[in-house]
């Protein structure tokens, strides 16, 4: 709240009303009021849920809503007005329901539920100059969206407007051009109005971005260079971001204490889903960093930031913690935990449920479940599960060879610990994927000529231990292995599961958005990318991996490049991307680019030369038409002949896994 009392931010307004309404009613009350009704629960209501938006209030033939994401508040426009068009086939033209709507970034002023201000103002002065059935847009919303729909625009130039000082410069959507590559169709009189694009303050960015096969490497610098310092929105629940607790302890060596103590936090109230939690991935980019409270919100798009300390001296624990509110920098809550190692569980839990008081969240019966049961009370197999836990996070071979006697000694000293169990099962899934890259790891339960059977095997094993006390991690694990299998209702089942365990995980949204994408629901995987990168908007490469090969799927070429391309800009170890960009590529007629590209990714073949099979063995798409199109392209690459694609399906056909 500021001085005066007034709480602000900003956000995405769309105002929306029904074309000549007194008209209808005149007509037929009754029967205008019931089409209405129906629109509102069959089509509104479900669009609005699938783009994340809010209604603040109806005004009986109006409705004035919000969104988090710009990006998700153009789609649900254009989603909602096609609806309604294909609704109105049939319909008498005086009986049909048409909708105007207007889309405006701006200031808002918040008022319990509703919301003020010359940022709603102006959508509404927008969507009076729409057409029936169209949508206009301003300039900031253009600004933001442009590169990521799928739709073009056409410049109005700048409109006078009832009530607004300034004019405001305004964009059409082009509802019947929905293949139009973001294109501008500028009027006569626009294209004196024309100008580079504003930077508009506080507003919603890096929304459609991607995700990854695997997962990220952190100790990339350009992956955290990713955040473009744009600031993002706040969501529409209590949002939190916790950073990484300092070390006060005088021994250096407890920072993997301290660190996964830090995680914990994190993953504690991330289990809440009235709560949004930033990832892990991303808060830790400011460890060990003296940074602004408010800057830090305002740059990950929370209005809470929790700090705090740790400190360790043999088996006493300290932890100090503080709440604040990153509007202003005002503390809000602070507190000092003492205890033992033997209580560090019930340390965390304390701190955990003092920010759900303090944010005034009731937990569901679930979520209280979720709070109470803890993977281990075994402080012994905790402290061994975590030093292996460090050294699983940084992702290399060498690392995850180190990490495996300290997650072993974490399942010897408690059988049950499903966390662990689960981190192994990924360490070799993991090791199994990138076996044909990774052949300098030696270690005692596998050779390096035969890892890449040893690794899926082990995996498998670990995974039937972790699936007795399942968490995200294994559902995660388990999801990707039913789409190697091509089981790919599992597959997606597990990711399902992985998300609602932990709806503020970033990887559960991703593996969700793989399993969409190999079950041939490309369009559908756009969405979980999307809320990835929300949770975790300093390390995009990976999503931006997912949400290219959707693109690609899709066949929307350009779009496809242009992030395949970005992602492996950030990210550019992960080599595994140069194979949907090289078939993006060759699909787009570049074939000498694709070939260079193919043979990047071709080179990290360390074993041998694998044949087509071997390679699309790695993309289990389910349908035919997707392996037409991904091994076509690797066919126009230069991979390999036409015979051999066609010989692939022919054996898929033959095992009937294809649709």
């Amino acid at each position: 709240m500021s001085e005066e009392g007034v709480e602000r931010r900003l956000t995405t307004i769309l105002a929306a009303d029904v074309v000549g309404y007194s008209r209808l009613m005149a007509a037929d009350e009754a029967g205008t009021l019931a089409q209405l009704k129906v629109h509102r629960k069959e089509v509104i209501e479900p669009r609005t849920s699938k783009h994340n938006g809010r209604v603040v209030k109806l005004m009986g033939d109006g409705t004035l809503m919000e969104f988090g994401s710009v990006v998700d508040a153009v789609n649900f426009a254009v989603d909602l007005q096609r609806a309604i068009t294909e609704r109105n086939v049939g319909v008498p033209e005086d009986r049909r329901i048409t909708y105007r709507i207007g889309i405006n970034i701006g200031d808002i002023i918040v008022e319990g539920d509703d919301i003020y201000g010359d940022g709603v103002n102006v959508a509404a002065r927008l969507e009076a100059l729409a057409e029936p059935g169209g949508i206009c847009v301003s300039r900031t919303v253009f600004d933001h969206v442009k590169g990521k729909v799928e739709i073009g625009f056409e410049d109005l130039g700048t409109q006078k407007v009832k009530n607004i000082p300034e004019p405001v410069q305004t964009f059409k959507v082009l509802l019947d051009s929905p293949t139009a590559e973001h294109a501008i169709v500028a009027t006569p009189a626009a294209k004196r109005t024309l100008h580079w694009p504003m930077v508009a303050g506080s507003l919603i960015v890096l929304v459609i971005l991607s995700g990854a096969l695997l997962w990220s490497r952190p100790w990339e610098e350009r992956l955290q260079s990713a955040s473009e310092a744009m600031p993002l929105a706040l969501p529409d629940r209590p949002s939190i971001a916790v950073l990484p607790f300092n070390n006060i302890s005088d021994d250096p060596s407890q920072e993997y204490f301290v660190d996964g103590m830090t995680e914990d936090l994190i993953t504690d109230l991330a289990k809440i889903e009235s709560l949004f939690v930033i990832a892990r991935n991303t808060v830790f980019t400011y460890k060990g960093k003296s940074v602004a409270v408010p800057d830090v919100a305002r740059e990950l798009g929370v209005r809470y930031v929790l700090e705090g300390s740790a400190r360790r001296v043999g088996d006493q624990v300290r932890i100090n913690t503080q709440l604040i509110d990153g509007a202003n920098g005002a503390h809000i809550w602070a507190d000092r935990y003492d205890g033992t190692l033997a209580d560090i569980f019930a340390l965390q839990d304390k701190v955990t449920g003092e920010i759900v008081a303090q944010l005034q969240i009731t937990l569901t019966p679930d979520e209280q479940i979720r709070q109470i049961r803890k993977d281990t009370n075994n402080p012994d197999a905790y402290d061994a599960y975590l030093r292996g836990w460090q050294l699983y996070r940084r992702y290399t071979p060498e690392d995850f060879v180190e990490a495996i006697p300290h997650l072993k000694r974490a399942v010897e000293l408690d059988p049950d610990y499903g966390q662990a169990w689960a981190a192994l099962a990924s360490v070799y899934w993991i090791t199994y994927r990138k076996s044909y890259a990774w052949s300098q790891i030696v270690h005692p339960d596998f050779a390096p000529w035969n890892s890449w059977l040893g690794a899926r095997r082990l995996s498998e094993k670990y995974l039937e231990q972790a699936k007795r006390n399942p968490t995200p991690l294994a559902h995660q694990v388990e999801s990707q292995m039913w789409w190697d299998f091509r089981q790919f209702d599992k597959s997606l089942g597990e990711a399902q599961q992985a998300v609602a365990l932990d709806p503020n995980d970033p990887e559960g949204h991703l593996a969700m958005a793989w399993a969409l994408i190999f079950a041939g629901r490309a369009e559908a995987a756009i969405a979980p990318a999307e809320s990835a990168v929300r949770l975790d908007p300093r390390f995009p490469a990976n999503y931006r991996f997912a949400l290219g090969t959707a693109q690609l799927m899709l066949e929307r070429y350009d779009a496809a490049e242009t992030t395949l391309k970005s992602a492996f800009e950030l990210n550019p170890g992960d080599v595994e991307i140069l194979a949907p960009l090289a078939v993006t590529q060759a699909q787009l007629g570049q074939k000498e680019e694709a070939n260079a590209a193919l043979k990047k990714y071709s080179g990290l073949w360390n074993y041998y030369t694998p044949n087509f099979a071997t390679h699309m063995g790695f993309w289990p798409f389910k349908r035919e038409v997707d392996i037409r199109l991904f091994g076509g392209g690797l066919v126009k690459a230069g991979l390999c002949c036409e015979d051999q694609l066609e010989t692939y399906i022919g054996s898929l056909r033959q095992g009937g896994t294809l649709e």
